[in-house]
């Protein structure tokens, strides 16, 4: 056995040689645009030489480079807040609600941003017998304000330089349009990020509050319906990614969004042969209950 592992080990390097060359050799004088070079990408992945889930990350990469944090931060009307004059026990009721880790200090309202307080540190303070005299500013960072302009990728370098986990977007008046964290832009690349606080890897669709849902593409239109309460037809498709894929005439790329009747759909993950997962919004009809 222990032989093996020097013959191994060259031969990943023979591979890699080989591989590295054969990218270069095709590359060479054949990029003109973005598009030809996912072309070359998906001919790589086809001949097995990187996996469906690699193509995908690059394919994300490569779309954070054009996409702006307007496109995926979290809206002002969703942010989960913490009021100034919050008492210890409405704080620590917040914490374990959301599950967040990170939380916007406000004043008056949700533009006058105070500072972030971290989940982490708030632990001593609840542990202590008496932790009812707090005073919020002791434990608040400073906040970080970027315009909803910035573009994901240099976003994301300002994150790791700085360490920083969450930013507070602001509008061209200044005003508080929402928040952005480091993993909704990883999201972008890697596809929705899931933990223990999230939707169970068995549950097809998931709510975050808000009429907002994550839902499988593979599941079924009966399902669906039931769920939801509509009336989606299942003569043509088996599944809910079969009705959007179809509606939108192509094959859908992270990010894209489409209505149909009375939801929203955005794809969260997908790769160029089908789509994995969606946020679904409800969206209020006039005239339609939701």
């Amino acid at each position: 056995m222990k032989e093996e592992r020097p013959s191994k080990a060259s031969a990943l390097k023979s591979r890699g040689r080989k591989l590295l060359q054969w990218i270069g050799n095709t590359l060479i004088g054949e990029i003109s645009d973005k598009s030809r070079l996912m072309e070359i990408l998906r001919d790589v992945q086809s001949r097995n030489i990187i996996s469906n889930e690699t193509l995908s990350m690059i394919e994300g990469v490569m779309e954070v480079t054009d996409m702006q944090v307007r496109e995926v931060m979290v809206p002002r009307s969703q942010m989960t807040v913490i009021e100034r004059d919050a008492n210890a026990d409405d704080i620590l009721a917040c914490i374990i609600d959301s599950a967040h880790s990170r939380f916007p200090v406000i004043g008056d309202n949700r533009d006058d941003v105070e500072g972030i307080i971290l989940a982490k540190d708030m632990l001593n303070f609840f542990a202590k017998e008496d932790h009812h005299s707090l005073d919020l500013k002791e434990y608040m960072r400073p906040a970080v304000f970027i315009p909803e302009s910035k573009r994901l990728n240099v976003l994301l370098r300002d994150f790791r330089a700085n360490r920083n986990h969450m930013a507070l977007v602001v509008d061209e008046y200044g005003g508080v349009a929402g928040l952005v964290t480091i993993e909704d832009v990883l999201e972008e690349i890697v596809g929705e990020i899931e933990d223990e606080h999230d939707v169970e890897e068995d549950s097809n669709i998931s709510s975050h509050g808000e009429g907002i849902y994550t839902v499988q593409a593979l599941t079924e239109i009966d399902e669906f319906n039931a769920f939801f309460k509509s009336d989606f037809r299942n003569d043509k498709f088996d599944t809910i990614g079969g009705i959007i894929m179809n509606a939108f005439g192509h094959m859908p790329q992270r990010g894209e969004e489409i209505e149909l009747g009375n939801f929203r759909f955005k794809i969260s993950r997908a790769d160029h042969r089908r789509i994995h997962s969606l946020r679904v919004i409800r969206i209020a009809v006039t005239g339609r209950s939701s």
